[in-house]
């Protein structure tokens, strides 16, 4: 099966991350697009996150009923930093058979060379990078070519159109009592109002 990886903290998932896997889906020819909550935030400590078991639960619930869309624990399950090339040896070892395709923002793509063995992770996978209009998608290759030989064969570009929300204006909107009704799917916001979390 042809797999893409979308991975975050999901705190919560919304619009823009379900945008994001649906354009990866239909434009990459990809079987399924998995959403891939991390245990622990990688960078800063999100306010108030309410733990791995909640962001896995509000993925579940945004993705239920899609077949196209799922939810993968393979980083959700081991505590600590997780890195992207440990998480995609595991999928690998699991499922030898399977396509698979991270699929990451153009900055993200970027900076690859600067992760943590980037060179097999382009053996592991093939980057699928969001871009907007086409731009910059060149000088991403030239730059990329020229840091990571052989790293331009290996990413996919799909056009992602600019949607202006993040898990950290829902936070806020939650904390404030403000609706997040079609920023989030019903079932993400029914969870969030039922178990009182980000208050």
């Amino acid at each position: 099966m042809r797999i893409g990886l979308l991975g975050g903290t999901f705190s919560p998932p919304h619009v823009a991350h379900l945008v994001c896997a649906q354009e990866a889906w239909a434009q990459l020819g990809l079987d399924r697009v998995l959403l891939l909550p991390v245990h622990t935030p990688p960078h800063k400590l999100t306010d108030g996150d309410p733990g791995v078991e909640h962001r896995v639960a509000l993925c579940e619930a945004a993705v239920a009923g899609d077949e196209r869309l799922g939810v993968s624990r393979a980083e959700a399950d081991v505590p600590g930093r997780s890195y992207t090339v440990d998480t995609l040896n595991r999928l690998h070892e699991a499922r030898p058979e399977d396509q698979l395709t991270f699929i990451v923002g153009g900055d993200m793509a970027a900076s690859l060379p600067g992760w943590r063995e980037p060179q097999a992770i382009l053996e592991l996978c093939t980057i699928g990078a969001a871009a907007r209009d086409g731009l910059g998608r060149g000088e991403l290759l030239e730059r990329l070519e020229g840091e990571l030989p052989g790293a331009a064969d290996r990413i996919r570009f799909f056009d992602m159109p600019r949607i202006d929300v993040s898990s950290t204006l829902i936070r806020r909107r939650v904390a404030a009592r403000e609706p997040v009704r079609y920023l989030v799917p019903d079932a993400v916001a029914e969870q969030l109002e039922r178990e009182g979390l980000y208050r």
